[in-house]
């Protein structure tokens, strides 16, 4: 369980995916995020190795009480600008995003979301505004297990995907259409005016958290692209220009090098890939979706 104690006093150590997490915050919005949205989480000893160790605070002198602010530290390095008061929660989420992504050598990673069904990985990549986290948050809730909605985790030595599910980030008109489609989704508070907009995290189900040291073998890559009105269309794409596209959404390609080059053609040679467009649809996407992964099998 976690204790609101633990959390202010930068006791509470939790362990999502393959990391250990330290978090310290006694700003009440990161608490009443954190709470509800991690409390299917291991909660380790406080005493625990923490991979990361990051911290959600007020600046000293006015900005406590007069506009109030909000920054971010890794360690004790501050590597965003401050944030309105109002966006704390979202800042931590955004933050470790970071941290995860500028750290984590071991992985090759790829901004895109990744979900799991028969054993075998669907993943979404994409840029903001392509409708891959709404999707994300479709399938999680249709019986897919979540393995991350931003940061597909490549093993450069298995080629496996491995899980780091964590809440799911919605945006906009994406919040109200999974609201309305699925009731009991569990979700944080709305915090309006960000740099994207109106943001809200979605709860992970139990099943991805506890399964979250289950690895899944890489099968299909969906390129979506939300468009209103458009004719829904789903086209096999090329693997050598998949490769090009995800070496750019890859946050550590070029960091990697020739390692990053052999993780990525393992990765791209081991999948079908396509191209989707869709008009918001999400029945008639899922429907598709399932029958790919469970094709993907038989290959």
């Amino acid at each position: 369980m976690i204790k609101q104690d633990a959390l202010i006093n930068g006791r509470l150590v939790l362990k999502v995916g393959p990391f250990n997490v330290r978090i310290k915050s006694a700003i009440p919005s990161v608490a009443e995020g954190i709470i509800p949205l991690y409390q299917d989480y291991p909660v380790l000893p406080s005493d625990s190795f923490a991979d990361y160790f990051v911290r959600i605070f007020q600046p000293p002198g006015l900005r406590r009480f007069w506009r109030k602010q909000v920054l971010f530290a890794f360690d004790q390095f501050q590597p965003f600008k401050p944030l309105p008061f109002a966006q704390a929660f979202p800042f931590f989420e955004w933050g470790l995003n970071w941290c995860i992504s500028g750290y984590s050598h071991k992985f090759l990673i790829i901004h895109a979301a990744v979900v799991e069904k028969y054993g075998r990985a669907l993943v979404l990549p994409g840029e903001p505004g392509s409708g891959k986290s709404t999707l994300c948050a479709a399938l999680v809730n249709s019986g897919w297990r979540l393995l991350s909605d931003e940061l597909t985790l490549i093993d450069r030595h298995t080629g496996m995907i491995v899980p780091v599910p964590r809440p799911v980030s919605l945006k906009n008109q994406s919040i109200d259409l999974i609201k309305q489609h699925f009731p009991d989704a569990q979700f944080s508070e709305t915090v309006h005016d960000t740099t994207k907009g109106s943001v809200a995290l979605m709860k992970p189900l139990t099943l991805s958290i506890k399964a979250m040291a289950e690895e899944a073998s890489p099968a299909v890559i969906i390129f979506p692209k939300f468009k209103k009105n458009a004719v829904f269309s789903l086209n096999k794409f090329a693997k050598a220009e998949a490769f090009m596209r995800l070496a750019d959404l890859s946050f550590n390609y070029p960091v990697l090098g020739p390692l990053g080059f052999d993780a990525l053609n393992g990765f791209v040679e081991k999948c079908t890939i396509y191209n989707f467009t869709y008009d918001g649809n999400l029945q008639q996407a899922m429907k598709y979706f399932d029958e790919l992964v469970a094709g993907a099998g038989e290959k």
